[in-house]
């Protein structure tokens, strides 16, 4: 009925582009916040200015992992080594935590102005879970994951919240890391093997495939499918009410 596994008993679904419309939003931000620094450091050091790339750079560097993760991982990949800060530095200060504030503060203003949408095939299969016995979880790496779950309506439909509140409190590291994942799974009471990952990233599909869970369902929003397969997806679909049609 569900399109899972015999023996899965437990759903584990990422936030952003598997449950709400709101990766691109993210991808929005994160262009904004690193084409303003980059411009500024070219021009500070003669260099030429190479804009962030929504598609590769965003895929590779910053999609699904915690924000200052993000922040370090693309800067690292631009040669770029800066201060790590602290977490309450001015948005934009020329710090990681700084850089990653402008980030969130980017995306909290984008959300308030234009809300945030629920993909509708998602909500269906999460409905069919819970209608089917199955227990729920959101994971992510996000701090505002409860604000968007309650923008979208989608709040009620989950049993647990692992986000990036509960990474700082519990000091789980980030995706591609299975910490969060593995924490998602404890908190529904389910083993890793018992439960099913949902993720659109490709950090969180590694993670999923290094949390040894039983399976990983990989979700392609950006016409990704192959690499999503690459990096340990079971099975790639367009949405996830997809699998309520499988044979």
């Amino acid at each position: 009925m569900l399109g899972l596994p015999e023996g899965i008993t437990a759903c584990l679904f990422d936030l952003d582009g598997v449950l709400t419309q709101t990766a691109k939003v993210h991808a929005a931000a994160w262009k904004e916040t690193f084409d303003g620094y980059l411009r500024e450091h070219a021009q500070k050091h003669g260099e030429r200015f190479k804009e962030f790339d929504l598609h590769e750079d965003y895929d590779e560097y910053v999609d699904g992992k915690p924000r200052y993760d993000g922040v370090r991982s693309f800067l690292t990949s631009r040669g770029i080594e800066l201060p790590e800060g602290s977490h309450d530095d001015p948005p934009g200060k020329e710090t990681i935590c700084g850089i990653g504030n402008r980030k969130n503060e980017l995306v909290l203003k984008l959300i308030k102005r234009d809300g945030v949408d629920p993909y509708e095939g998602s909500v269906r299969f999460v409905k069919a879970a819970r209608e089917a016995g199955l227990r729920r979880a959101v994971v992510s790496s996000s701090t505002n994951c409860k604000d968007v779950l309650i923008a979208a309506g989608i709040e009620d439909l989950f049993e647990e919240r692992i986000d990036g509140t509960v990474a700082d409190e519990q000091h789980l590291k980030g995706k591609p890391a299975p910490d969060t994942f593995l924490a998602g799974a404890k908190a529904l009471g389910v083993e890793p093997a018992q439960a099913t990952v949902f993720e659109d990233a490709l950090a969180g599909v590694q993670a999923g495939r290094a949390g040894k869970f039983g399976y990983v369902v990989g979700v392609d929003r950006v016409g990704q499918a192959q690499a999503l397969h690459d990096h340990g997806a079971d099975v790639v679909v367009k949405d996830l009410d997809e699998l309520l049609h499988k044979p």
